[in-house]
């Protein structure tokens, strides 16, 4: 079931006015498509009033009302419905009139993709987001990047990539077959690059389909939530999750060695950032070393398979 059609979930947590701004695009995208498009607003328990506007002005979208579990409430949302094929958006997103049927297609067309991604711009469309991601491992921490030196040769060129964050499309079954978002990265960063590694190792890719446009707010809902300095503790957090979670062998090895030096130079000059990054990375060990055996078990040439996915996309 779901083959002819597929859906757009739109994520919110209190972002009304998000809501009235980007909607109307999405709305307009989902009727435009090349098949039947349900729009469907993922609440996470918001207090303001996004789902009485969602209610009055777009009757015929659909509200699904979810706890505030980040990116991981579209695990269960999926898991209820039956099209084949998603978009995934933060309440950030706008999106192009014809920005579904590229990534419906190109997922169609590859029996090896996971998601697929558009060309993502500003609002205004000055600067390029991506989602032409690629990846390296920087003095132990493992960094995603679109704006890579470069980059600018590659905007209009389909091909790979590593992850997308903030919209995607995802082949429904195989998305929840990887076990979706981590709820372990909540509230959010670097989610998006855990699921990308995920689906590479289980033998399946990301497509950056540049046909496809969309437009990005960024940190609309994190800025004003956890200021800079609060985002950026998230990305180191998860940042060490992602490598506890899923790096082997010799990536394994250099991350902890850097990650000694690294905590011995943040205590001795009294830059506290790091260290408490680390200490709340610390305090999630346990779920992370459940999820490393988890991914572990019965992983045939696990080493090999990751040191490809750095090779594919490193920068």
């Amino acid at each position: 079931m779901g083959a002819d059609r597929c859906c757009i979930l739109v994520l919110n947590h209190n972002g009304r006015d998000l809501l009235a701004e980007c909607l109307p695009s999405v709305v307009r995208a989902a009727e435009a498509a090349p098949m039947p498009c349900a729009v469907v607003v993922v609440d996470n328990a918001s207090t303001d009033d996004s789902i009485a506007l969602v209610r009055d002005r777009w009757p015929s979208v659909l509200v699904e009302r979810e706890p505030n579990r980040g990116l991981a409430s579209f695990n269960r949302v999926l898991a209820r419905r039956d099209e084949e094929i998603a978009l995934l958006l933060n309440n950030d997103v706008k999106l192009a009139p014809g920005a579904v049927a590229p990534l419906v297609a190109a997922l169609q067309a590859d029996p090896d993709a996971l998601f697929s991604a558009p060309a993502c711009w500003t609002f205004d469309g000055s600067t390029y987001e991506g989602m032409r991601t690629r990846v390296r491992i920087r003095y132990g921490l493992v960094q995603g990047l679109c704006r890579v030196p470069g980059f600018e040769a590659e905007v209009d060129r389909p091909g790979l990539t590593a992850s997308a964050g903030p919209v995607l499309a995802v082949d429904r079954r195989k998305f929840l077959a990887i076990g979706g978002y981590d709820e372990l990265f909540f509230p959010g960063r670097i989610e998006d690059l855990d699921l990308g590694f995920r689906g590479w190792m289980a033998g399946w890719r990301g497509l950056y389909v540049p046909e496809s446009v969309a437009y990005h707010r960024g940190f609309a809902s994190f800025g004003p939530a956890f200021g800079r300095s609060g985002c950026d503790l998230l990305a180191i957090r998860n940042t060490l999750l992602f490598s506890w979670k899923n790096l082997s062998g010799r990536l394994l090895a250099g991350h902890l060695a850097w990650l000694a030096v690294r905590t011995v130079a943040s205590v001795a000059t009294g830059r506290t950032a790091f260290v408490r990054a680390l200490g709340d990375a610390l305090s999630r060990l346990g779920s992370v070393l459940d999820a490393r055996r988890s991914a572990a078990a019965g992983a045939v040439g696990r080493v090999d398979r990751q040191n490809a996915f750095f090779r594919e996309f490193r920068w």
